[in-house]
């Protein structure tokens, strides 16, 4: 019976899947954007999230925590000293997701999910 088990399976075994999850949590931190499919961007909003609420109290333990988790220098120190300042007087939904159309090749949903308050760059090209 599978009561109270909560999460996707991805058709995936459980390491490979929680590999691929955390590769695209170290991609979400770098970017702060990432498309993917909407499955996979609402399985990595459950694993992103925590971690940010983790990251906004900086103590050596919770940087111990998340550097068992995330296995990158960089990550953890962009995600302790530049994303968790963002999002201290907010109390969750630190991401977004926007829903961008089917892939081409097997039509699966695909969506961006982003986190709340990136900079958004704009281009100096006009559009016409």
């Amino acid at each position: 019976m599978r009561h109270r088990k909560t999460g996707r399976y991805l058709n995936k075994n459980s390491t490979h899947r929680s590999a691929m999850l955390f590769n695209m949590v170290n991609s979400l931190i770098n970017n702060e954007i990432i498309k993917t499919t909407l499955v996979k961007a609402k399985e990595l909003r459950k694993i992103i999230e925590p971690i940010i609420t983790i990251a906004k109290k900086n103590t050596i333990s919770n940087k111990r925590l998340i550097r068992s988790k995330l296995n990158n220098k960089n990550n953890i120190i962009k995600l302790f000293n530049i994303i968790a300042p963002k999002f201290k007087n907010r109390l969750g939904g630190y991401t977004r997701i926007i829903k961008c159309g089917f892939r081409n090749g097997d039509k699966a949903p695909m969506a961006y999910i982003e986190l709340i308050e990136r900079k958004i760059v704009l281009s100096d090209k006009k559009i016409n």
